[in-house]
């Protein structure tokens, strides 16, 4: 929860849909059930990206709604495995959210 205005935050196993860490949220927001159902659009974009045939890597994936940012960061380590954030949209700085995403990623790689 190193990011501002984060709500919540899991780590999830894409294929399982299971939360493997989690912190935040509550009941006005489940990170639970977020993180599972966030599941279906890693699973729907690397399908996509292989109908496509695109030789690439997914990086991340922005949902913005309108009181919320939810990021998703694939471990690059670990693809089958994501990190998932949600944040307060009037409370964080998507750019600095993204690139802090990214740096607790390659921390946790060493």
């Amino acid at each position: 929860m190193e990011i501002d205005g984060a709500i919540a935050a899991a780590i999830v196993d894409s294929e399982s849909g299971m939360t493997l860490a989690s912190a935040g949220g509550g009941p006005a927001f489940d990170i639970e059930v977020a993180a599972a159902a966030n599941t279906n659009v890693v699973q729907a974009k690397l399908k996509a990206m292989n109908a496509l045939r695109l030789a690439d890597e997914l990086e991340d994936i922005l949902i913005t709604l309108g009181k919320q940012y939810h990021i998703i960061r694939p471990l690059r380590r670990a693809p089958a495995v994501f990190y998932y954030v949600a944040c307060d949209r009037n409370k964080t700085n998507l750019a600095m959210a993204r690139r802090t995403l990214a740096e607790i990623e390659h921390a946790t790689a060493l």
